[in-house]
């Protein structure tokens, strides 16, 4: 899956179709309050707003018109309890807002409508009319805060491209697949006469992981010491990009840039190379971003680092936000100290944060956070085929930090990076970003010499 953005993303001219469930809170006596979940307590604490969101697009498998594409869509919203859940939270008469609070609502089936003024849009115009729609009803207060959009081509040889916005706060990137999943099955499914359902795996809901989370025992002591410890060496905040952003002190326009890294034969070769070493290739990124941090601004590497918590496979279907955020800290860019490190993230990472932050008034952070994500979509369990074209969309949003995502799938690895759009900021991020690239492909260099000193010696 191509990770990209709603002004870069591929979309095909044609018409462009919005469908929305029907969805209201039931009477108050019969109203169901699930758990928040210490990052949506935070994600949606910060109140309705645009660019909250994330899709997924991809081209169905088949030729479907929309009543049946709606049929199969509300096949999905019964699978997962969080898209049929909503988040509520009023003004007070003095301005402030009250508790944020998570309800079960009712869903039955919507209409489609149709977006752009009636015309065949351009992929440019289309991106927009899907950005501007996305902004307006995939807020964190929405009811529903998701979308099922439908882009048809006009000459009806292109299957219809299908993508689905949601607040952040009900889905994660392994959402999307997901999602994706289901819907081409249930499509599949009523297309051939059966249950939309039949032989997709069962799922239980994010509430359940909520709670499961909330009666799991308070993380041991010298986890919570190491937390304290990370958070002290960033002065008491979440780590920051190590080199000059500019005056970040609001959000500003963010930049987003997309590197193509290895193909998949140089991908394997990277491998091959970490494996000798007795690591995994993400060691050799964090290596190359821990030389380059000392090499550039004299400090070790310090990313916050997204994890997720489907601990177990009871969710590894399920829909919901089960990302957590760790800490990777490193200054040693030997293999086995960088593989040790991204270890120990990861045990950080294990442990609920809402415990450990919660003291200190939840997760601090400064402008000019740095984080960095892994996303090897070949371990995943659940996946979509390449044939359909399936993209991670992102928002475009105002920031006032980087993240880094490394995205790897069979056909090799890319880099997508989102930085704030300062002059400071796109020279730091030229320096890192070729840094970065250059000495991931450094063992490629390693590799084709040996092929040559081998071959000069015969």
């Amino acid at each position: 899956m191509r990770l990209t953005n709603i002004a870069q993303m591929q979309v095909q001219p044609g018409r462009v179709y919005s469908y929305s469930v029907c969805a209201e809170l039931p009477d108050a006596k019969d109203a169901e309050r699930l758990p928040v979940s210490f990052d949506q307590q935070r994600h949606v604490g910060f109140g309705s707003r645009p660019g909250s969101w994330m899709a997924v697009s991809f081209s169905l498998p088949v030729h479907a018109d929309r009543e049946v594409i709606a049929q199969a869509w509300m096949a999905v919203v019964e699978r997962h309890g969080t898209l049929r859940s909503a988040f509520l939270q009023d003004e007070e008469a003095d301005g402030r807002r009250s508790d944020l609070t998570l309800a079960s609502v009712v869903v039955w089936p919507g209409e489609w409508e149709q977006l752009g003024q009636g015309s065949v849009l351009t992929p440019p115009a289309l991106r927009s009319v899907l950005r501007e729609h996305f902004d307006l009803v995939c807020r964190p207060l929405e009811i529903p805060s998701y979308r099922l959009c439908v882009i048809e081509d006009e000459a009806g040889v292109e299957t219809p491209q299908v993508i689905i916005g949601s607040d952040h706060a009900h889905v994660d990137a392994w959402s999307l697949l997901v999602l994706t999943r289901d819907l081409a099955m249930c499509l599949q499914n009523l297309l051939d006469g059966r249950d939309p359902t039949a032989e997709l795996p069962s799922t239980e809901s994010f509430a359940d992981h909520t709670r499961a989370l909330e009666e799991e025992p308070a993380p041991p002591p010298e986890v919570v010491e190491r937390w304290s410890q990370i958070l002290e060496a960033g002065g008491h905040s979440m780590p920051r990009f190590p080199l000059d952003l500019g005056d970040v002190s609001q959000p500003v326009g963010e930049f987003v840039e997309i590197r193509d890294v290895f193909d998949s034969e140089e991908l394997a070769q990277v491998e091959a190379h970490a494996a000798e070493h007795k690591v995994r290739l993400i060691a050799v990124a964090v290596s190359v971003m821990t030389k380059l941090a000392a090499e550039l601004s004299g400090e070790p590497l310090r990313a916050v680092f997204p994890v997720h918590s489907r601990h177990g496979t009871r969710w590894f279907n399920s829909v919901g936000w089960f990302i957590t955020n760790s800490v990777v800290e490193n200054n040693d860019y030997d293999y086995q100290a960088c593989y040790g490190a991204v270890k120990e993230a990861i045990r950080l990472g294990s442990y609920p944060l809402a415990p450990i932050m919660e003291p200190s008034g939840g997760m601090p952070q400064d402008p000019g956070m740095f984080a960095m994500s892994w996303l090897d979509h070949r371990k995943l369990p659940v996946n979509v085929d390449d044939d359909l074209n399936p993209q991670h969309v992102s928002a475009v949003i105002r920031t006032d930090g980087v993240m880094i995502w490394f995205v790897i799938n069979h056909t090799g690895m890319h880099l997508r990076c989102r930085y704030p759009d300062t002059r400071q900021a796109r020279r730091s991020m030229r320096t890192w970003l070729a840094g970065l690239v250059y000495g991931l492909r450094a063992p490629l260099e390693h590799h084709a010499l040996r092929e040559i000193k081998a071959q000069s010696s015969q």
